[in-house]
Parts: C-alpha cells; sequence; structure tokens
C-alpha cells in the first residue's frame, strides 16, 4: 500500500474532549539500527507488524507500507524482542474533512505532539493546508520519524525542536 502523509509539529492541542482515542505502542526493530523501517505495534486493542519506508525516488511523504496483522499472542512473543520503544495516545480529530491523528508522546517523550494527516493521493497532500493549531510541517524531518524517536527522550530531540520554537504541550 502506498500511503501519502504530512506531519506536523502541534502548536497547540484543541479540544480533543470528544475524540476517539486510544493508546499507542511502539517496538522497533532491529535496535541496533540507526532508523529501523520495521515494527511491531499495539494500536488499542489491535496488533500488527509494518514495514514502512520511502517510495524510492520520492521523498518521506510518500510511503510504502506492508502490514501483517497479528495475535494477541504473537504480539506478546515478539514484544520480547529487543527493539527501540515508543509510547503515545492518539487522538482522531475531525478537521474539514479529514481526520488529524493527535501523537502525544509518553514517557520519556512527553511534551512532544504530533499531527499526521493521511490523503488518498498526491495531488489533495500537495492541495492540503496547514491547520492553525499546528506549528509547522516536519514531514521532511528524519529526527521525529516514528523508527528515529522511539527509545529517546525529549532532551534527546530538544535542541532540534528549537529551532521551530516549539513549547512541549501537554493535555490538561
Amino acid at each position: 500500500m502506498i500511503e501519502f502523509e504530512k506531519t506536523y509539529l502541534a502548536k497547540h492541542l484543541p479540544d480533543l474532549t470528544k475524540c476517539k482515542k486510544k493508546e499507542v505502542f511502539d517496538i522497533y526493530i532491529p535496535k541496533s539500527e540507526h532508523h529501523p523501517i520495521l515494527r511491531i505495534r499495539k494500536n488499542g486493542d489491535k496488533y500488527e507488524m509494518t514495514k514502512k519506508q520511502p517510495v524510492k525516488g520520492t521523498d518521506s511523504s510518500v510511503q510504502r507500507e506492508d502490514t501483517i496483522v497479528l495475535t494477541e499472542e504473537e504480539f506478546k512473543e515478539l514484544s520480547q524482542l529487543h527493539g527501540k520503544r515508543v509510547r503515545k495516545i492518539r487522538h482522531y480529530y475531525d478537521y474539514k474533512g479529514h481526520t488529524a491523528e493527535i501523537d502525544v508522546f509518553q514517557d520519556d517523550l512527553k511534551g512532544l505532539v504530533l499531527v499526521d494527516f493521511e490523503f488518498d493521493c498526491d495531488e489533495d497532500k500537495e492541495s492540503f493546508e496547514m491547520p492553525d493549531f499546528c506549528l509547522v510541517e516536519v514531514t521532511q524531518e528524519t529526527f521525529l520519524a516514528g523508527g528515529m524517536l522511539c527509545g529517546k527522550k525529549y532532551a534527546d530531540i530538544e535542541k532540534e525542536l528549537t529551532r521551530y520554537n516549539y513549547t512541549k504541550l501537554s493535555l490538561p
């Protein structure tokens, strides 16, 4: 499957009180890779393994994503592997006919909030205008890719975030 997406740093959080949400727990493997592209994920009560990589000749906003659905038992077994881990609460926010996936990072990355939008085609992606609750588009910023964030602390990325005048965010 080809995925078209844009990623933003959040400027502030919109009202998320009525949004659906779920905990997302990712483990990226192999741990030895600088930027692993294979992940196992607990996504609410669903489990999957995904390999996600840019389509040759494109930028990071166009990715090939191959996913295998796992059972809970398979996930539990695979989660014993030594991998880089990250946990976030994903909120699904309706915005002008699109769904924003607002990821509020937990634990060592607390304060980081990223907003993803997925599109059906490249034309829709290119014509999309950044919402007012977003600070800046960071789709091409490798340091904010899932495989790069896993296993890190907020302090590890804080210097990069200051380039955007990003301020730590959290839910009230």
